[in-house]
């Protein structure tokens, strides 16, 4: 089992930034990669950005594209999202999950095996 913990959102102007960490505790070794995802309020959520457990693999979602930037420490064993040039279309619920399976990095949440609880990013415009 593996758990997962995110930490970092809050309230932020348009054109600020922000971090949000994923903090990842028990049978970390079983994770092969760890993505971000974003659910709005009457939305479906939606992929933001992956990265492989060598973290020398990364994908993004176009909306994020060269704003954010995905990356991993892994002897802290915490996947990081910094977000810059944040929008008010960028506020949501954001949440880190962990994919088991290694035929490739998933981009959809439903190939993903575990979720941390989420936390929220609110952007003021």
């Amino acid at each position: 089992q593996v758990q997962l913990v995110e930490s970092g959102g809050g309230l932020v102007q348009a054109g600020g930034s922000l971090r949000v960490s994923c903090a990842a505790s028990g049978r970390t070794s079983s994770t092969y990669a760890t993505g971000w995802f974003r659910q709005a309020p009457g939305k479906e959520r939606e992929f933001v950005a992956a990265i492989d457990w060598s973290g020398g693999n990364t994908y993004y979602a176009d909306s994020v594209k060269g704003r954010f930037t995905i990356s991993r420490d892994n002897a802290k064993n915490t996947v990081y999202l910094q977000m810059n040039s944040l929008k008010p279309e960028d506020t949501a619920v954001y949440y880190c999950a962990g994919q088991v399976t290694r035929r490739g990095v998933r981009l959809d949440p439903g190939e993903y095996d575990y979720w941390g609880q989420g936390t929220q990013v609110t952007v003021s415009s």
